[in-house]
């Protein structure tokens, strides 16, 4: 049911080469320069390798039905964006890298066509970057609802004030736009229908990007988690996205596809993990055999084997469902995914670590790297007791 097509192989073997070629032996360059440079910089060795992925035409793979990528399914796409999760260097350099592309989609369906023109095509060309602003510091953002940052019209224009944080890409110097998402009727009696989103230039008197926030510690690498503060911001009105109060409506529609390539991507790392796992066991000795051959780990090596499989399978499931029956009708793929993934990642890097010895707490074997992707992305796009919460009502609707 889920065997590639041929015009998927001959891209997975195409992908592959370029990731063999330039991507695996520029990892130790790319870490340098994330911790050298920080998250604040951009760093040199993303902008040498993406034309040599564009003139490659392994460019926005990612996008659907559209005349600036592949016009791939999220059937097709699934295994070449696992591919691509194997390393943290490649999903920017194909230009398939959260949340540009998540924002991207967002600008493709509705933005304006000045707007497609002043920040999708830039974004499209991989020229610059952008970030979307939803969680906040101050509620408990897994209830989207609770967003407490404003957005309110005076005359021609939005007057915007928030606090936002875990707004990735919004330290990267290249970030020109952000996708903000606040209440314009904060009284409406549906607490859904109290948000919008609108477009912010980064460069917009008011917009501070106040931190970079690091994760376990890391900044820049893997993910460029930042606080922003944005006091009366004044955009035009027609920088509204699709009209007031239809930001959870835009959410849920960015918010699928953003899902499933995270835990694409996750099953790639995962795989990699193993990998490492199996290789570093059977190099090492302890108590006069092979790491490999001690119980503990052949049994951790077959359930880590199982638990990928049974996710990658998931994941392809509900790539098929989101192609056939639609996003919304999908949800209990997608949410169903959303948790399987990432506790399965963390299990098997966390796996990984301990074959690796103390050496998998360095930054040496890319296993602490891993694990603190996989850990955000249990609350990342949702917690994983939002996904529960929703996969168990829509369950037990079944028998009402």
């Amino acid at each position: 049911m889920f065997e590639p097509s041929a015009k998927v192989q001959e891209l997975q073997a195409r992908l592959q080469a370029f990731m063999d070629a330039h991507i695996y032996p520029n990892e130790p360059r790319h870490l340098q320069e994330a911790e050298s440079l920080g998250p604040w910089k951009v760093h040199p060795v993303v902008e040498e390798l993406k034309p040599l992925a564009r003139a490659e035409g392994l460019w926005n793979l990612f996008l659907p039905n559209s005349g600036h990528g592949a016009g791939l399914t999220n059937l097709e796409y699934a295994p070449l964006c696992e591919i691509m999760g194997r390393s943290f260097l490649a999903p920017e350099v194909f230009n398939c890298s959260a949340p540009d592309t998540g924002n991207m989609e967002v600008l493709a369906r509705y933005a304006t066509p000045e707007h497609q023109e002043r920040w999708l095509k830039p974004l499209l060309a991989g020229e610059i970057r952008s970030c979307f602003a939803m969680t906040e510091p101050g509620v408990a953002s897994s209830d989207a609802t609770n967003i407490e940052s404003s957005i309110v019209r005076d005359g021609d224009a939005y007057v915007i004030n928030g606090h936002k944080w875990y707004t990735t890409n919004a330290t990267d110097p290249r970030c020109r736009i952000a996708i903000f998402m606040g209440k314009t009727a904060p009284e409406h009696p549906d607490r859904h229908q109290q948000q919008s989103m609108i477009l912010v230039p980064m460069d917009t008197p008011g917009v501070t990007v106040k931190r970079s926030i690091p994760v376990f510690g890391f900044y820049g690498m893997p993910d460029r988690a930042s606080e922003v503060l944005f006091e009366n911001v004044r955009v035009p009105v027609d920088h509204l996205l699709l009209g007031e109060g239809r930001g959870f409506e835009i959410a849920q529609g960015r918010l699928g596809p953003g899902r499933i390539h995270h835990c694409m991507r996750l099953i790639g790392m995962a795989e990699r993990a193993l990998e490492r796992m199996c290789r570093r066991s059977l190099s090492r000795v302890a108590f006069g055999k092979p790491v490999a051959e001690q119980g503990v780990t052949l049994e951790r090596i077959a359930l880590a084997r199982i638990a990928i499989e049974q996710c990658r399978l998931l994941t392809l499931n509900a790539a098929h469902r989101m192609d056939t029956v639609g996003n919304k009708v999908a949800r209990t793929e997608i949410a169903m995914i959303k948790v399987a993934v990432p506790q399965m990642a963390c299990q098997v890097v966390d796996w990984s670590i301990q074959a690796h010895g103390g050496g998998g707490t360095s930054n040496d074997f890319g296993l602490t790297h891993a694990y603190a992707m996989a850990r955000v992305l249990r609350l990342a796009d949702g917690p994983d007791e939002v996904h529960n919460n929703q996969i168990g009502k829509l369950e037990l609707r079944k028998y009402r």
